[in-house]
């Protein structure tokens, strides 16, 4: 079995997220750690420890949105299934995150392009797929190659309101993309907004759990390595109470 890793890294980048978003990594190294350790060893010095080195670890300061992660319903609106409190990344069925995987290659649609329901029934079409419950969709965009520029968090097509009810209406419940939003990246939302003065416009793909319930991985990696079906996605996310999103680590298991 071939494993995928479709995941992104925790990094120090300002590039994976807009300006001021970014996560905050301090690194300290085995030489500035030993006090950690000797505190809990009265008597012990610093010269009892082998090569006098501490342990390494790591500080965060994160938001459950940076790097790779999965979107609970929660995260778009606090009402889903027209009406029902929408649930939380800990009241995620796990039964979502395990399942066959289906690619949509989206990678020459322009930035910023909405896709429609046609453009997805065409793409289905083209790699000979009828879309199932239990699929989880994944779409490579122009952003999986943007990965680590400055231009990444403006890169690449969204999926529109329409196209993401067509695709819950067939029984779908998670999926994910390359991008940094699995909405249109927002300068360009901004400006059709401006020209038509739809404020709908605004989250439409996000804003499409308010009708049925799903949950969408964000700024996933490797998309261009897959096949457009024969494999199966793995995404469980860290169990955070109450949260609207948590980090994952999603593969591709390929036979």
């Amino acid at each position: 079995m071939k494993i995928i890793d479709l995941a992104r890294p925790l990094e120090n980048t300002t590039y994976a997220d807009p300006p001021g978003l970014a996560p905050e990594i301090t690194y300290l190294g085995h030489d500035v750690t030993a006090d950690q350790i000797l505190g809990f060893f009265p008597g012990v010095s610093r010269d009892d420890l082998p090569g006098g080195e501490g342990w390494a670890v790591e500080r965060v300061t994160i938001s459950t949105h940076n790097g790779t992660h999965l979107d609970a319903p929660y995260h778009y609106h606090s009402t889903m299934d027209g009406g029902q409190r929408a649930i939380t990344i800990d009241e995620v069925p796990l039964e979502w995150c395990v399942g066959p995987g289906v690619k949509l290659d989206f990678q020459h649609l322009a930035d910023g392009h909405v896709v429609t329901p046609e453009e997805i029934e065409a793409e289905l079409d083209r790699i000979g797929h009828v879309l199932a419950p239990g699929d989880i969709v994944l779409v490579n965009t122009a952003a999986g190659a943007a990965y680590g520029t400055p231009g990444y968090v403006a890169t690449g097509c969204g999926i529109g309101h329409a196209a993401t009810c067509w695709m819950t209406e067939r029984g779908m419940r998670v999926c994910g993309t390359d991008a940094w939003s699995w909405d249109a990246p927002f300068v360009h939302t901004a400006k059709r907004v401006a020209e038509t003065g739809d404020a709908g416009l605004i989250w439409e793909g996000h804003r499409a759990g308010i009708v049925r319930g799903y949950c969408h991985m964000e700024k996933l990696a490797n998309l261009d390595q897959l096949p457009a079906t024969g494999f199966q996605v793995q995404c469980f996310p860290v169990k955070i109470k109450a949260a609207s999103a948590g980090w994952c680590r999603p593969v591709a298991l390929i036979d």
